[in-house]
C-alpha cells in the first residue's frame, strides 16, 4: 500500500480552547490510485493533505507512506520524504518568481538527484510549455503557471503526489485542461494521487472519493 492513514486526529487551539479538526480518520491509496477528498470548506480536507505531506503534525494516529511510518521522523526525515517522494500541487501555484520556468520545472527534481532531461522535455512537450521555458513565472498566465507546477511535481518521479485545489484559481476551461493533462501525465508515471477538491465535477474524474464532514470521514 503507498499510502495508509491509521485514526488520524488533529486539534488547534484557539482563544476559545482546542478546536478539534480531523478525528480518527483511516484511509488507503494504492501505487497508480487517485483519490479525490471532498468536503465543505472547513472539513478538515487542507489539514489532512499537510499532515501527509510533514507540514504539520498529527496529534494521534500513523501515516504510512510505502510502510514507513512518517509520523515517527523527525524534521529532517520528514523534509528527506518530501523532498523525494511526494509532489505538491497547490491552489497558489508557488514557483520561485527568480527562476525561469525551465528551472522552476526541473527544481525539486535536482534537489532529489532525480533529474531526467528525457523525462522533463517529455513534460513540456505534453504540457505545452515549450514555447514558454525562457520566461518568469510573471509572464504567463495562471492557467501556464498550474501547468509549471503540475510539471514541477511530477518531474521528480515522486511516488506520491497531493494536490490541494489544484485548478481552484483558473476558470472552467483552463481547470477541465490542465486537470486532463495532469490525470494522462499520471498514469504514465505510475503515482498515486491524493487530491483535495471541493468540485464534484473534478471529483468524479478521479479513481475513488472519499468525503470528508467535520473531519471525519463519511461512511
Amino acid at each position: 500500500m503507498l499510502l495508509d492513514l491509521r485514526h488520524l486526529s488533529k486539534s488547534f487551539d484557539t482563544a476559545e480552547g482546542p478546536v478539534r479538526v480531523l478525528n480518527d480518520v483511516s484511509l488507503t491509496l494504492a501505487a497508480g490510485q487517485s483519490l479525490a477528498l471532498t468536503g465543505e470548506s472547513g472539513a478538515g480536507k487542507s489539514t489532512l493533505l499537510h499532515l501527509v505531506a510533514g507540514l504539520e503534525r498529527a496529534d494521534a494516529g500513523h501515516i504510512l507512506i510505502n510502510g514507513q511510518d512518517v509520523t515517527q521522523l523527525d524534521d529532517a526525515g520528514l523534509a528527506r520524504i518530501r523532498r523525494t517522494s511526494i509532489g505538491l500541487v497547490f491552489q497558489q501555484f508557488n514557483l520561485i518568481p527568480a527562476l525561469t520556468i525551465a528551472e522552476n520545472l526541473a527544481f525539486q527534481a535536482r534537489l532529489a538527484g532525480r533529474h531526467d532531461p528525457d523525462w522533463i522535455a517529455h513534460l513540456s512537450q505534453t504540457l505545452g510549455l515549450e514555447p514558454l521555458l525562457a520566461r518568469y513565472p510573471e509572464e504567463i498566465s495562471g492557467g501556464q503557471q498550474q501547468r509549471v507546477a503540475v510539471g514541477r511535481a511530477l518531474a521528480l518521479k515522486p511516488d506520491l503526489i497531493l494536490a490541494d485545489e489544484p485548478t481552484g484559481n483558473l476558470d472552467e476551461e483552463n481547470a477541465q485542461i490542465v486537470l486532463a493533462l495532469f490525470l494522462d501525465l499520471l498514469a504514465e508515471s505510475g503515482a498515486g494521487l491524493l487530491m483535495v477538491t471541493h468540485s464534484a465535477r473534478i471529483a468524479a474524474q478521479l479513481g475513488a472519493q472519499q468525503h470528508l464532514q467535520r473531519g471525519t470521514l463519511a461512511p
